[in-house]
C-alpha cells in the first residue's frame, strides 16, 4: 500500500487539499469494488491540530501532525493562497521534513503554486517544474534555478511532479494514479471526475502578461511601443532605433530581463491582441489578422497555434460562442 501525505499548509487552498484526498480514496473504492486490495493509505498531514483556510472560514482538521506521519511514499503539496512571499513564509516548518523525506525516497507532487513551498526548499534547482502560467515571472524571480516550463500541464522530474495552472492539477493527480495503478483504473478515474486524461498543454488559457518589474528603462519603452503599435510589422532595428540602444545589445537586455527575445514577444503581444478580439468582437480571421500586423495568413496561423495550442477558427469557436463559421 501507499502512504500519500498530503499536505495541509497555512494559507493554502481547499480544494486542492479536498481534491486529491478524494481522488485517490476513489481510487480506493473503484479497487474495492472490482475485488482487489484498496492501494492507497491516504492522510492529511499539518503543523497544527486545525488549520483554518478561506479567510478562516473554514476548517482543516489533518489526521496527522508532521512529527507523527507515516513515512510517506507520496508527499502532496496543494496550492497556496495569497501573497506568495508570505505564504511560504508562514510554512518554512514543513521545508525540512519534506528535503528529508525526499532524500529517504519519498516522491513530491505540487499542484498548481504549491511549487513555491517546493521551491523553497531547493530541491527544484536545475530541475523542471511547472506551475499557474499567471505565476511564471514571480516563480523564476523567487527560483531562477529552477527550470520553468511555461506551458506545460505535467512535469516528472526525479521523482518531482508539478502542474500547471488551477485544475489542471486534475491531470497530474491522473498522471500519479496511472502510475501508481494502470491507465485502466485512471482513464475510469477520469471518466468517473470528467476531466481530460490527456490534456497536456496550459496555453489556451493562459494570458500574456508582458514581464515589467525590472528597472530597464529602455526595454520598458521598447515594451511600451510594441503594445500601442499593435497594427505595425514592428523590426528589432526600429525598435533598437527608438530606444537608442546598439541591436546587439538591445537584444541581450530584452531577453535577461522579459524572458522572451524581441520577436517573441512582438508575436506574443499581438496573438494576446488577437485572442481578446476572438473573444469579444464579431469580426472574422482575416480582419483580426490585418488589425494585429498580419498579412501572411499562414504565418499568423503558424504562431497563434504555437503560442495558444489551438488554430484562430478553434480558439475562436471555444471561446466565443455568439460566432458563427466563417
Amino acid at each position: 500500500m501507499k502512504n500519500i501525505a498530503i499536505l495541509v499548509p497555512e494559507r493554502s487552498v481547499l480544494q486542492a487539499i479536498a481534491d486529491p484526498q478524494f481522488c485517490f480514496s476513489a481510487v480506493n473504492d473503484f479497487l474495492i469494488k472490482s475485488g482487489a486490495a484498496p492501494l492507497f493509505n491516504v492522510e492529511l498531514v499539518g503543523l497544527n491540530p486545525e488549520v483554518k483556510l478561506n479567510d478562516k472560514r473554514y476548517s482543516v482538521f489533518p489526521d496527522k501532525l508532521l512529527p507523527e506521519a507515516s513515512t510517506p511514499d507520496l508527499i502532496v503539496v496543494p496550492a497556496l493562497f495569497g501573497d506568495m512571499k508570505q505564504a511560504v513564509e508562514a510554512n518554512e516548518a514543513y521545508i525540512p521534513w519534506i528535503k528529508a523525506q525526499y532524500e529517504a525516497g519519498s516522491e513530491i507532487a505540487s499542484l498548481c503554486v504549491g511549487a513555491f513551498l517546493l521551491g523553497a526548499t531547493g530541491l527544484l534547482d536545475g530541475k523542471k517544474c511547472s506551475t499557474h502560467w499567471g505565476f511564471t515571472n514571480l516563480f523564476r524571480e523567487f527560483y531562477p534555478e529552477v527550470d520553468v516550463q511555461d506551458d506545460a500541464i505535467v512535469t516528472e522530474e526525479n521523482g518531482i511532479y508539478s502542474s500547471g495552472g488551477a485544475h489542471s492539477y486534475w491531470n497530474l493527480l491522473l498522471h500519479l494514479v496511472e502510475k501508481y495503478a494502470d491507465r485502466e483504473i485512471a482513464i475510469l478515474t477520469a471518466k468517473y471526475f470528467a476531466i481530460d486524461i490527456d490534456r497536456d498543454s496550459q496555453t489556451a488559457f493562459s494570458m500574456f502578461q508582458g514581464q515589467k518589474s525590472h528597472q530597464d528603462e529602455a526595454v520598458k519603452k521598447a515594451q511600451e511601443y510594441i503594445e500601442k503599435k499593435i497594427e505595425e510589422r514592428i523590426s528589432v532595428d526600429h525598435l533598437a532605433e527608438e530606444v537608442a540602444v546598439g541591436r546587439r545589445s538591445f537584444e541581450r537586455r530584452f531577453k535577461r530581463v522579459t524572458n522572451n527575445s524581441v520577436l517573441e514577444y512582438i508575436q506574443r503581444v499581438k496573438v494576446e491582441a488577437a485572442k481578446r478580439s476572438f473573444e469579444t468582437s464579431m469580426k472574422n480571421i482575416n480582419e483580426v489578422m490585418f488589425d494585429v500586423g498580419y498579412s501572411d495568413t499562414k504565418a499568423f496561423r503558424t504562431t497563434f497555434k504555437k503560442i495558444t495550442g489551438l488554430t484562430p477558427f478553434e480558439y475562436r469557436n471555444k471561446y466565443n460562442k455568439g460566432i458563427g463559421v466563417n
